[in-house]
């Protein structure tokens, strides 16, 4: 079994030569039985009763060790939108490699999406998507589908409704055009020479953040090319057009008033069309070979590029239209690895938009040592080996604007060394802490380097982006190609907020100047009702535990009004069933802030947040730990439909599967070991 096929395996873990085979004990409340691992391992007096609290400790606690990998990490779905599987469908078609079984089972998946209505969403119960809905239908009519399937009908009458093709995003205009469907003059341009540009000028590919260059780069050779597959008459979907498109649909619908950034955008664009069309372009020639060497040399070992699908599978495509053949080993090894990202099953085959098994394993392993595993314990050990194995220490494009810094640090996938981000390292490098590993100088070691890395990523203004630092020309999200409004990688509070936590749980002082800056970022971007957007989940909640942990670990004074504000708003969320909840919309409508149904995920973060600026005692964190063991399954894992991660805020989420359980468990631990012995008194005094 391919754990690239198979991301969770059900395998037992052996420890000390005792198999973690489960043995059933009956609940005290319930008499429903829970399974656990060998009572030798976990050491409790003998004839002590455990609490419901310490049940669902160690029934979580089960889970993880059943679902480690026989190398010591751990691995989960991260799940996005359909559109990443669809134009892995596109892609074979464009080069010729369909495979029809593989083809049968990504349109399982794809009309499993499809929601009654018809359409397709970015995120669980989200209101349709255009783009995403027409890229659905674009695959499945590939795919052999006749435009009378029933789901073609209803898929196709919410397109028409909401504007046809000319009403969606640009990406998928790009997927159209490589088949004809969609002109490519009416594609924003973006001119293969600027990878000529030097570094300081204004726009440059490193002003772009790491996954738009990555992504760029390669998908500029394409739209120089611009290339045409020409499909048969029953692959076409000209019949998603509202009316024959006339020339002005192709034009960018500009913004009210005499002069705005997106308006004189479009005029820029309209000049670099005319130059376009220019038969006479002399630095053309030298742009591509520059973007061909800079794609060649940017796929890692295993076929990767970036980390991502759209990295991935544009530079494959880019390959293939300077005429890489399909068995070269640059474009054969990024198929394998695109198939690498894939979940197969009987009946589905569904491409992930990236994979997270470093920042999986360092969740997962905080969370165990959250709830007292022994810090020596076998699992923890293999999983904190594992991740200093996968130690970064090669430069990456981060080198561009900070020369001076030794690698170091760690990154999001299996392999991905251009683009390690600090968001990993500091959760790597606080869960690899306290774990008894057998080399503590090299684990001591590797933190030094990390640390460093970090610290020195951070940005004039004071906060952290993720990949790169001074990543903050917010311009460049008001030309025509930027509708994601995800070209640049500007510093953020939560992973400020992270940044602080690393600083403060290693022993930096207050007054270290690093930290000095990060506080006053921190307080220059509180929203007025005390909370903190979140960059990289969802969402005020999100950011404001990022927040509230990165104040407490640097010994910010917790009774200042500005934290009390904080603490009260993130009370005043608490849902009416204990929990927490905050729907993705709340990235299109503040007012949603905090606001949505209850999730584990988001209710780990809000109690996480709670204990850190020591409210454990209070009743909403009582009310909040009931709700977590209330909603517990007997296998020790918790349901979670609901998305609570952020690609793109407002246009790309994520659904990391591991976070319904990693977090409830992290909290749970930490309230026990805050709360000691009273914890079960407040939980059952909470139930009266």
């Amino acid at each position: 079994m391919s754990p690239c096929k198979h991301p969770i395996s059900h395998a037992l873990t052996s420890f000390n030569g005792e198999t973690a085979d489960s043995v059933p004990v009956q609940t005290p409340k319930t008499g429903a039985k829970i399974h656990h691992l060998p009572p030798s391992i976990w050491k409790k007096k003998e004839g002590e009763l455990k609490s419901p609290l310490d049940i669902a400790i160690e029934n979580s606690r089960d889970f993880f060790f059943r679902e480690q990998l026989p190398d010591g990490y751990w691995w989960a779905e991260l799940e996005s939108n359909c559109t990443i599987t669809a134009e892995y469908v596109m892609l074979y078609h464009f080069m010729d490699l369909v495979d029809r079984e593989r083809e049968r089972k990504m349109a399982n998946y794809l009309l499993s999406k499809q929601t009654e209505e018809g359409f397709w969403t970015i995120y669980y119960g989200g209101p349709g998507d255009l783009s995403t809905t027409v890229e659905a239908y674009f695959a499945l009519k590939l795919a052999g589908y006749p435009a009378d399937h029933p789901a073609m009908v209803k898929a196709r009458a919410f397109i028409l409704d909401n504007g046809g093709i000319i009403k969606t995003r640009v990406f998928t205009k790009i997927f159209l055009a490589l088949f004809g469907e969609f002109a490519w003059f009416g594609v924003p341009s973006m001119p293969i020479e600027l990878i000529l540009l030097p570094n300081w000028a204004y726009f440059n590919m490193y002003e772009l953040s790491s996954w738009s260059r990555a992504t760029i780069i390669p998908l500029s050779i394409v739209m120089t090319q611009r290339p045409v597959r020409k499909l048969p008459p029953a692959s076409r979907v000209q019949e998603l057009y509202v009316r024959p498109p006339s020339p002005i649909d192709y034009t960018f619908t500009k913004e009210d008033g005499i002069f705005t950034w997106k308006n004189f955008f479009i005029g820029v664009d309209h000049i670099l069309k005319v130059y376009e069309s220019n038969p006479i372009r002399p630095f053309k020639k030298k742009a591509m070979l520059a973007a061909e060497n800079w794609v060649l040399e940017h796929q890692e070992a295993t076929g990767d590029w970036g980390g991502i699908q759209p990295a991935m599978l544009n530079s494959v495509l880019a390959l293939h239209c300077l005429g890489y053949a399909n068995n070269h080993p640059a474009v054969a090894k990024g198929l394998e690895a695109l198939e690498n990202f894939c979940i197969e099953s009987e009946d589905s085959l569904v491409l992930q938009s990236c994979i997270s098994p470093v920042w999986d394993t360092a969740l997962a392993l905080k969370a165990l040592v959250d709830s007292d595993v022994p810090n020596d314990h076998p699992a923890l050990v293999k999983a904190a080996q594992w991740l200093l194995d996968k130690e970064i220490r090669k430069a990456g494009d981060w080198k561009v604007k900070s020369p001076e810094l030794e690698p170091g640090g760690w990154a999001f996938e299996f392999l991905n060394d251009w683009y390690p981000d600090v968001d990993d390292s500091g959760f790597v490098m606080m869960a690899l802490k306290d774990v008894a590993v057998k080399d503590r100088k090299s684990m001591d070691t590797a933190i030094k380097r990390g640390i460093s890395w970090c610290l020195g990523m951070q940005s004039k203004n004071g906060g952290w982006g993720a990949f790169d630092k001074d990543n903050t020309k917010y311009l460049l999200n008001k030309i025509p190609f930027a509708d994601l409004e995800a070209l640049i990688d500007p510093p953020t509070v939560d992973l400020t907020g992270r940044m602080m936590e690393l600083m403060g749980t290693f022993g930096y002082a207050k007054d270290y100047p690093p930290a000095v800056r990060a506080l006053d970022f921190i307080k220059r971007n509180q929203e007025p009702d005390g909370s903190w957007w979140g960059r990289w989940g969802v969402n005020y909640i999100y950011g404001t535990w990022s927040v509230l942990c990165g104040l407490s670990a640097m010994g910010e004074d917790l009774n200042q009004p500005y934290i009390r504000k904080a603490i009260n708003w993130l009370k005043s969320r608490q849902n009416i069933d204990g929990g927490w909840g905050e729907t993705c919309e709340s990235y299109h409508d503040s007012s949603l802030a905090g606001i949505g149904a209850s999730t584990a995920s988001q209710t780990g973060w809000a109690l996480l947040a709670l204990m850190a600026v020591g409210e454990e005692n209070a009743s909403a964190v009582a009310r909040g730990v009931q709700y977590l063991l209330a909603t517990q399954k007997s296998d020790g894992t918790w349901d979670e439909d609901l998305y609570t991660g952020t690609g793109f805020p407002k246009f790309f989420m994520i659904k990391y599967h591991i976070y319904r359980n990693c977090f409830p468990l992290t909290a749970l631990g930490t309230y026990r070991r805050k709360t000691g012995g009273r914890a079960e008194m407040q939980v059952s005094e909470h139930n009266k």
